[in-house]
């Protein structure tokens, strides 16, 4: 039996429409998905929406919109988003969905009743609509949240509360021994802060006068459950936890969440307290990117600097957008987004590096050999170097640090460039030299396949274009991969990524 991996996104927030930095998280999802299927594990790739909450009813009553309304809006546009990006997502889970979703959410709330881990309280404090989170006096910068740059309401309202500050010592535990793994570590070094200062008790409801839009708490008409409990439980949710499904009992625990660092201390502190309370087995790694800024600011709408993703992929196709976003912003850090350094990057890496180094391997082939492969071996160096390639490559990627596996593949097409410079095969077919000519293509079609197979979980769809021309099928996994064989007829040679409109 294959091994299992199960990879989330967060669940995006449907209070407006997708975003560039969403966009960035569920790419990066993707990409750890097809590396997973590519290793030859069973993989299960979940991403979706999060419905409920005091921002959204608030958006949807500006709107003039029911909450339902709103949220299958946005969702439609972010399930759209997927294909868009061309996800390999397996599920798309809503969380205004009630046969789905809500009886795992009032399920894993009986358990940690059943625990002692629910009470009611009054609660009076800072309540920020833009984090749907309950803030202190500590975190406000210039008296406003430094997420949204808005005061925070005066919030007393009689609430339930969840026992979090019990388990600050063992999810402090957790992190240290790497039994949940945070990556990168300066990540988990701002959650074990937390539980060494001592977490507390997190607020699990709000009064339905003050809230009508979310899951009923069991039991108490009177109030909702506040977000981040309904939100969470989407991952156990969607994979069949309220009936204790046989997909349930295969998938989980979760092999990686892949979060903002927004977020981070939901996943790490709320998120963990509450399956420790419930007696559920955890995930195993929480991966925690950074934002996109552009020219060195937070995107906002106020700030009028959004970049959507649907404009992004019309204008310069999918893979471009994927590319930029897996290989250029560092994994667990800010990056910037420019249309410059887009552009540069684009026609740099993809068009010349790669499209370019594609087409004149095919092109030679044909002109040389009639578009048959040659009857060589590979040459030690060459074989040398992919090794090594091979090996940084599997090392990035098991880490999660898709900016430098892509960096590792993108190595060998520099070198397959550089290659083809010093070896000149039109000097070597003008002065005659057979052997050598075929010895040389023979290793850069070796070099352009392996490239192609390493580059799957990036830019798919242009793998796709470059084995249709090599005429052999894409390899399901690393281990279905195999060298273009000596006498294969290799397809036509074709632009793959085109050449850019110069803007006005």
């Amino acid at each position: 039996m294959a091994e299992k991996f199960y990879i989330t996104t967060s669940i995006a927030y449907v209070n407006g429409e997708p975003h560039i930095g969403f966009a960035m998280e569920a790419v990066e999802a993707d990409a750890i998905a097809r590396y997973q299927r590519l290793l030859g594990k069973e993989t299960f790739f979940l991403t979706g929406t999060d419905e409920h909450g005091s921002k959204l009813a608030e958006t949807a009553k500006e709107q003039g919109l029911k909450p339902q309304e709103l949220c299958d809006q946005n969702s439609a546009k972010f399930k759209e988003l997927t294909q868009i990006l061309n996800l390999s997502n397996d599920d798309f889970i809503r969380t205004s969905d009630q046969k789905r979703h809500w009886p795992a959410v009032q399920k894993l709330w009986q358990k940690l009743v059943e625990k002692g881990d629910i009470y009611k309280g009054e609660y009076e404090g800072l309540y920020c609509v833009g984090c749907e989170s309950f803030i202190t006096e500590k975190e406000l910068v210039d008296g406003k949240c430094p997420h949204h740059d808005k005061e925070p309401e005066k919030v007393s309202e009689e609430n339930y509360f969840f026992k979090l500050s019990k388990y600050s010592k063992q999810v402090a535990d957790l992190i240290r021994s790497k039994k949940l793994n945070i990556v990168p570590d300066f990540r988990a070094n701002e959650i074990l802060y937390l539980c060494d200062q001592g977490l507390k008790d997190v607020s699990f409801s709000r009064p339905r006068e003050v809230l009508n839009w979310g899951v009923p708490v069991p039991d108490d008409d009177s109030q909702v459950m506040y977000v981040w409990c309904d939100a969470l439980t989407n991952y156990i949710s969607a994979i069949g936890y309220a009936e204790e499904t046989e997909q349930f009992k295969k998938l989980w625990p979760c092999d990686c969440h892949v979060i903002g660092k927004d977020i981070l201390r939901f996943h790490a502190a709320i998120w963990i307290g509450m399956l420790i309370s419930a007696g559920i087995e955890l995930p195993k790694s929480e991966l925690v990117h950074g934002w996109i800024h552009t020219k060195g600011e937070r995107m906002s709408k106020s700030k009028g600097n959004v970049i959507s993703p649907f404009d992004l992929v019309d204008e310069y196709g999918v893979d471009a957008v994927r590319y930029y976003l897996l290989s250029e912003i560092p994994m667990g850090k800010d990056g910037d987004f420019t249309y410059a350094r887009f552009e540069e990057k684009y026609v740099a890496d993809l068009a010349n590096s790669l499209g370019n180094l594609v087409n004149r391997v095919i092109v030679m082939t044909q002109k040389y050999f009639d578009s048959v492969v040659p009857e060589a071996k590979i040459s030690p160096e060459i074989k040398k170097i992919q090794d090594e390639a091979l090996k940084k490559y599997h090392q990035e990627m098991e880490g999660y640090m898709l900016h430098k596996g892509a960096g590792k593949a993108f190595s060998l097409v520099h070198f397959a460039n550089k290659y083809i410079d010093e070896k000149a095969p039109w000097t070597l077919a003008k002065e005659g030299k057979d052997e050598e000519l075929k010895s040389v293509l023979f290793n850069l079609l070796q070099l352009v396949s392996q490239v192609a197979v390493l580059l799957i979980p990036f830019i798919p769809q242009s793998i796709e274009k470059i084995f249709q021309q090599l005429d052999l099928p894409v390899p399901p996994t690393f281990a279905d991969f195999k060298l273009v064989p000596p006498g294969h007829k290799l397809g036509s040679a074709e632009p793959i990524f085109p050449r850019l409109e110069k803007k006005e």
